[in-house]
């Protein structure tokens, strides 16, 4: 039981955490549109700033800490000098960093071509090729502060990595204030700000690895058997990340042939992905150590439990979720974005493709409790081939009916793919055994998640009708849009304990301070 509580515990540091990231992630949206609108600068950062983090969310964040974080679970939880084994990934990572920012200086324009050709000729392509060249930084110290990440995940200590990210809104927030107030160039000033806040972030989880016993050091990069290894893993998750990457071009891509449609899905995918960040990312950072943990003593009882409590609370946070999306998609969109140029028809075309996307929020969310079951067990080629079977599914309904559907078959074709991946991977991991089985624990319980989930959708539904006036006073709003959220949560929270999912002794067993 204590292990299962510092597990769930592990899930609300990181969940935590990760909303605080996402919530001044949006204040640094708004302040970047105060500073730079949309204009050229604007248009010109954003490109550059895309660039290293797509990389970071193809190599760093996906496929290097997938292979990592079992491996080295692994070495920790048998004596076999997992802290040698870290120093030796952390210098061949940081070696293979440094050559590709060098490629990356020369390769740049490239870059930038194959992001937004439509900056060819004017002052935009080439203040993104400056910008991209300094920001690019940003992928070598972010890189190695995951990897210091994945160290502290698998000892347990989850709140300083989940941390971290927070680091580089609060830098960004800090560098637009004051270049409003100073008259800094913005572009150059956010720039040098991504390498800068990447340092931090760094340093930070350096000295807590060092705090928990593993105080990383550079050696000369060699190609051992372990790295070899490590080489082989990774290879099929970084093909998975470029696939993942594939699938947001084409949704552009479909997307850009509408007027509005590009913003319409932007920000139905901002606020969607605010739950999937939240619950998923926590999932897939608790649960892949533990599993890994858990596989390496031969605990198959509890490597199954520890499965069946992340799908138990994936679903138990989703479920409510994207109940919310599809019964008050409307309240959601015009409270949060519905000003200026952007109009009540803008809200109706984003409320639509927010449901669409609501619907597959289940699907996503539990692949991240499926996926560590295979990387746990160092398997990154049933997941990359699944991946690429989803590809082609998103592709065929995006492209196959944007006739019928217009710009909402990129959103169908998402929530397609995601259902596809999520069954594919359920079917394939029967191959695993009783550790991928939902234990009875899980099996009581869900059916009365789903009843509490859609109850509270009656319950937020009905107050919408009833108070909805209240959404287009500019005064009132907002308040009417806390009302809901309120009400939704307080009305889940009590249909769970009235059904016997949680009681009040359940949620201060799980809110117990974790292991940091």
């Amino acid at each position: 039981m204590a292990r299962e509580v510092r597990l769930i515990s592990g899930f609300f540091t990181v969940g935590f955490w990760t909303l605080a990231s996402r919530v001044l992630g949006f204040v640094r949206d708004v302040l970047f549109a105060a500073v730079l609108g949309a204009g050229p600068v604007a248009e010109a950062f954003l490109v550059a700033f895309s660039i290293p983090n797509m990389f970071r969310r193809i190599f760093a964040e996906g496929a290097f800490n997938t292979a990592f974080i079992p491996m080295f679970s692994k070495r920790m939880e048998k004596g076999r000098n997992a802290a040698g084994f870290a120093d030796e990934a952390f210098s061949a990572l940081g070696a293979t960093l440094f050559l590709f920012f060098l490629i990356a200086q020369l390769a740049m324009p490239l870059f930038v071509f194959a992001m937004a050709s439509g900056f060819v000729g004017d002052d935009r392509f080439g203040n993104a090729v400056l910008y991209g060249r300094i920001a690019f930084a940003y992928l070598a110290f972010i890189s190695l502060a995951a990897l210091l990440s994945g160290i502290l995940n698998s000892t347990g200590r989850f709140a300083v990595a989940a941390a971290a990210p927070v680091l580089l809104n609060i830098s960004f927030i800090l560098v637009l204030l004051a270049a409003h107030q100073f008259e800094w160039d913005p572009g150059l000033s956010l720039a040098w700000t991504a390498p800068f806040a990447g340092i931090i972030q760094l340093a930070l989880v350096w000295h807590a690895a060092a705090r928990a016993g593993f105080p990383v050091r550079v050696r000369m990069p060699r190609l051992s058997d372990d790295m070899k290894r490590l080489a082989r893993v990774a290879a099929p998750a970084v093909l998975a990340g470029g696939v993942v990457q594939i699938n947001l071009l084409i949704g552009r891509q479909v997307a850009s042939f509408h007027e509005g449609a590009v913003a319409w899905l932007n920000y139905a995918d901002r606020l969607y992905q605010l739950p999937l960040g939240v619950v998923g990312i926590a999932i897939g950072v608790v649960l892949l150590p533990e599993l890994s943990r858990k596989l390496a003593a031969g605990d198959k009882a509890g490597g199954r439990a520890a499965f069946s409590r992340a799908a138990e609370l994936s679903l138990g946070l989703a479920l409510p979720a994207a109940v919310a999306l599809a019964v008050v998609p409307l309240s959601l969109v015009s409270v949060l974005f519905e000003r200026g140029q952007f109009g009540s028809a803008d809200s109706a075309a984003t409320s639509i493709a927010l449901i669409i996307y609501g619907a597959g929020l289940p699907a996503f969310v539990l692949q991240k409790v499926l996926l560590p079951l295979y990387f746990a067990r160092e398997d990154t080629t049933t997941p990359f081939r699944i991946a690429a079977f989803s590809m082609l599914v998103n592709a065929a309904v995006a492209i196959g009916l944007v006739q019928h559907l217009g710009y909402l078959s990129a959103a169908l074709g998402a929530t397609a793919a995601a259902w596809i991946m999520l069954v594919m991977l359920w079917v394939k991991s029967r191959r695993i055994g009783a550790a991928a089985m939902p234990d009875s624990r899980f099996l009581r319980l869900l059916p009365r998640i789903l009843l509490a989930a859609a109850l509270m959708g009656v319950v937020v539904w009905g107050l919408s009708e009833l108070a909805g006036g209240f959404m287009r006073e500019p005064g009132l709003r907002y308040f009417y849009l806390a009302g809901l959220v309120v009400a939704g949560m307080l009305s889940y929270g009590f249909m769970l304990s009235v059904f016997g999912v949680y009681g009040i002794r359940d949620l201060q067993r799980l809110l117990k301070r974790p292991r940091i």
